[in-house]
């Protein structure tokens, strides 16, 4: 047995790789022989376990270089490496967090069958449960001096060299070994958890429910996004996978839930890159008697306390070493106050279509006919001269009417929606709205949407009866939030989303 293993198998390594397994599966065939009499194949149904590896570097961390603890433990884990020398075989044993311990499996201890089996049948990938004392070696590494051992399965593939990092593509491909292999990987599965836990603990603290709302919708609405479309045999009928919970969760406000909110999947049938993914984790939510200005200030302690949760602090580090501050009171900045600045040019809502289109030929920015409307033009160009100078994070307030159904005409400002979008890293992480709660001109917007999806746009709503039913019943003023789960990680720790995200999709 070697100390290492090729690397991301490719078609050169791949008679390496069919050759490893013929021997490796000849292993299983011992084991199973030697097995014959017991239940549960070639492996045991389980192991003697008595403590974690992180427990017990936890509890031996300051054990002095030579030093025996008399404690006789059992762990079990992955073998990730592994030197023979003779009548001592050294072996790290690495935890599913990260965490390694050695095992010293000694002729002394074992006896000389039991070190030849060792020799024989172990190797890098296998599992393995070691018993024995609690050591530290004469070099200081903590060990268990192993007086018993069993594999617990054994890997018919090599592993990728751990000091040869697996391609991007084969990370998001084989995301098992990336897990296996790469401490960041791990990490990022590990800060995830720690956001939606945080997520969770604040809403908590002001007294939201989490609810659940369908992923199957007969209608779907709530954003403005291309959607899946599948069939169901029981109902004989096309279904949409959701773009947005929005809609449901507003039937939820008009239903009593005053402050309510959802971390779940939506899916877009659109493009992806290094900010966009067909599958994404969304959370939303609602607070009657809110506007958009207080779910602002609810999202920003949303963000700021998953960021202390992950990383201890509200200035974070990204994984180039980039330190990013998501501290302090965030800017709000109007959207056509900014694009006027920016552009030089007065740009308000009475701005003429012509005029926007003008400018957008003069800088080379397209808008599709389709959705050649006014808002559509003003955000094109927003982006254009003002998005990439966006450092800290920042409210864009105040957005075009005709591109935002589902919010509510600004209090004193014609011809806007009271919306804001939350930018970090110069990427949109989140959006929040006044919502609009009277039905008669929510029709209205839908009809219009209508309009647009007529004459072409994918994107567009359509008139949603059920919702406009569910407000007709009365909606109490709310402020609603969305963010994207993948892009609050991406925030935190600068990684693109195909990395926050476990199991991305790939063609």
């Amino acid at each position: 047995m070697t100390d290492t293993t090729p690397a991301d198998p490719t078609i050169d390594d791949a008679a390496e790789v069919i050759e490893q397994k013929a021997v490796r599966l000849a292993k299983r065939e011992r084991l199973l022989a030697e097995r014959a009499d017991a239940a549960g194949g070639a492996y045991p149904v389980t192991v003697p376990v008595t403590d974690t590896i992180a427990e017990l570097r936890e509890r031996y961390a300051d054990l002095e270089a030579g030093a025996e603890t008399g404690v006789t433990a059992s762990v079990a884990g992955r073998v990730v490496f592994s030197r023979n020398t003779g009548k001592l075989c050294f072996a790290s044993l690495q935890a599913g967090d990260g965490s390694r311990i050695q095992a010293m499996v000694s002729l002394a201890e074992v006896g000389e069958q039991s070190l030849q089996a060792w020799k024989d049948l172990v190797d890098l990938g296998d599992h393995v449960s070691v018993t024995g004392q609690v050591i530290s070696s004469r070099r200081g590494e903590l060990s268990i001096m192993v007086s018993d051992w069993a594999i617990a399965s054994k890997a018919l593939l090599p592993l990728p060299n751990l000091h040869t990092d697996l391609s991007d593509e084969g990370r998001v491909r084989s995301r098992f070994l990336d897990l296996i292999v790469r401490d960041q990987a791990r990490e990022t599965v590990i800060a995830r958890a720690k956001v939606n836990a945080s997520l969770r603990q604040t809403f908590a603290s002001h007294g939201f429910l989490e609810v659940e709302t369908p992923m199957l919708q007969v209608q779907h609405g709530g954003a403005a996004a291309r959607p899946f479309i599948t069939n169901s045999n029981a109902f004989d009928a096309d279904l949409y996978l959701r773009i947005a919970p929005e809609l449901f969760l507003k039937r939820a406000v008009v239903g009593g839930i005053d402050r309510v909110f959802e971390i779940n999947r939506n899916f877009r049938n659109e493009g992806a890159d290094s900010t966009h993914s067909p599958e994404f984790a969304m959370l939303e939510a609602y607070q009657s008697y809110s506007d958009y200005n207080g779910i602002a200030d609810l999202t920003q302690e949303l963000i700021q306390n998953a960021a202390i949760a992950v990383t201890g602090s509200t200035t974070v580090t990204w994984a180039d070493g980039t330190e990013f501050d998501l501290g302090g009171q965030w800017e709000r900045l109007s959207m056509y106050a900014s694009l006027s600045e920016a552009s030089g040019r007065t740009i308000t809502p009475d701005t003429s279509l012509a005029e926007l289109q003008a400018l957008a030929a003069e800088v080379g920015v397209a808008v599709p006919e389709k959705v050649a409307t006014h808002g559509k033009y003003v955000e094109e160009l927003w982006e254009h001269f003002v998005k990439d100078g966006l450092e800290r994070p920042t409210f864009v307030m105040d957005f075009p009417l005709d591109t935002s159904p589902l919010v509510r005409e600004h209090r004193s400002i014609r011809g806007v929606v009271e919306k804001w979008d939350l930018y970090v890293r110069g990427f949109e992480l989140a959006t929040g709205y006044s919502e609009l709660v009277d039905p008669v001109i929510q029709r209205e917007r839908f009809v219009e949407q209508a309009k647009l999806a007529a004459r072409g746009d994918d994107e567009a709503m359509r008139v949603d009866e059920e919702f406009l039913r569910a407000l007709e019943h009365g909606m109490p003023p709310t402020g609603g939030m969305g963010m994207g789960i993948d892009r609050l990680l991406m925030a935190i720790t600068g990684l693109g989303i195909r990395e926050t995200i476990l199991f991305p999709l790939v063609k």
